[in-house]
């Protein structure tokens, strides 16, 4: 996705019958059948834009066009780093004392009191399960790889490449209730949370970030980078600190802005998948997994793969609800779990699609 990886679902969706128009920097703005700019807020947007008025099959990240005829390409890498190649590290950081009461279920979860949704605990055992019971969605990733030409669009057996979650990728929780979230973090500000994180969980050397990123989770009721305001139109969005001005004393940290998805209902994949109770946190997981996905693959945007539009491997594959792609339930050791497809260059004969499992 463009230099903020944004999912609304995603950074570089474009509507049905939207256009895109190159802008310097690698700007990427999209736009409606009018005319008028969906978002413009990020120069280089990695994110997800949020379903239509929560209808399926009328998405503004459904891929079309050029977007589903190219393929990925490698961007040569940012600061010496292109995916993430070791086993991904995902630490999660509720952010602010808004969260409420801290507890501990009886899975060893963190729960916290002002999560109407409950979603604190269903999104660590989404990271806490993937890459067990030889589940296929993470394999997808694994195809790419860093250390090859720029403009590549595939990688030899001997190129480093994207590392899978073996045993589960939730590295780390941290409940960061030293004082309120801001009720519109600016993005210097969440990428200063994920120094802190860093240094919260020891990880005060570029070594020990290489394969990790930071979830800053906001919570409900405030609008981090404007999430859930008429200026935006994104659901979340992943970026790394070298990018948004802010110094880190630990090496380049990746980082996601995970807002509180239930804030905006079915527009950010509530019910997406399941109905009724089943699919309330549908969103969570399909929206944070998205970020995840384009984090291990294009770990300091945009020096990892993207495509001539500058989608990245989920964006192009965004709130696809039927047919190959769809996003549906995954089964994980710790349970079923709403996802997203991903763009896989090697399907359908190296023609390229979206995939939820691999071998």
């Amino acid at each position: 996705m463009p230099s903020k990886a944004r999912l609304a679902l995603a950074a570089v969706a474009a509507a049905a019958t939207a256009t895109t128009m190159a802008l310097p920097a690698h700007a990427v703005t999209t736009l409606d059948n009018a005319g008028k700019v969906l978002d413009a807020a990020h120069p280089w947007r990695h994110g997800i834009v949020p379903t239509v008025d929560g209808a399926k099959n009328a998405t503004l990240s459904l891929p079309i066009g050029l977007n589903v005829l190219t393929q990925l390409t490698y961007g040569g890498g940012n600061s010496g780093v292109g995916v993430t190649t070791g086993a991904p590290k995902v630490y999660l950081v509720f952010w602010g004392n808004q969260w409420g009461s801290a507890g501990t279920n009886a899975k060893g979860d963190t729960t916290l009191s002002n999560d109407p949704g409950g979603a604190a605990p269903v999104v660590q055992e989404f990271f806490k399960g993937l890459g067990t019971n030889g589940e296929g969605w993470s394999k997808v990733m694994t195809q790419y790889c860093e250390g090859v030409s720029s403009g590549a669009s595939s990688c030899p057996s001997t190129a480093a490449h994207v590392g899978y979650p073996t045993g589960g990728a939730l590295a780390g929780v941290w409940y960061d209730n030293s004082a309120p979230a801001p009720d519109q973090a600016a993005q210097g500000q969440l990428g200063q949370e994920a120094v802190a994180a860093a240094a919260h969980f020891g990880n005060t050397t570029a070594a020990s970030n290489r394969d990790a990123q930071y979830a800053i989770l906001s919570p409900t009721g405030t609008h981090p980078d404007g999430f859930n305001t008429s200026s935006t139109n994104w659901c979340a969005w992943h970026d790394w600190t070298g990018d948004v001005g802010v110094s880190s004393p630990y090496g380049g940290l990746a980082f996601a802005n995970d807002p509180y998805q239930l804030d905006m209902g079915a527009s950010c994949g509530q019910n997406f998948v399941n109905g009724g109770s089943a699919g309330t946190t549908d969103g969570f997981t399909i929206v944070f997994g998205h970020e995840y996905a384009e984090t291990i693959t294009d770990q300091f945007p945009a020096g990892g793969w993207t495509d001539i539009q500058g989608s990245e491997n989920a964006d192009k594959c965004a709130w696809i609800s039927s047919g190959q792609g769809a996003s549906q339930d995954i089964t994980l050791s710790t349970g079923s779990f709403a996802v997203q497809s991903t763009w896989g260059n090697d399907f359908n004969n190296n023609q390229g699609g979206c995939e939820i499992t691999h071998s």
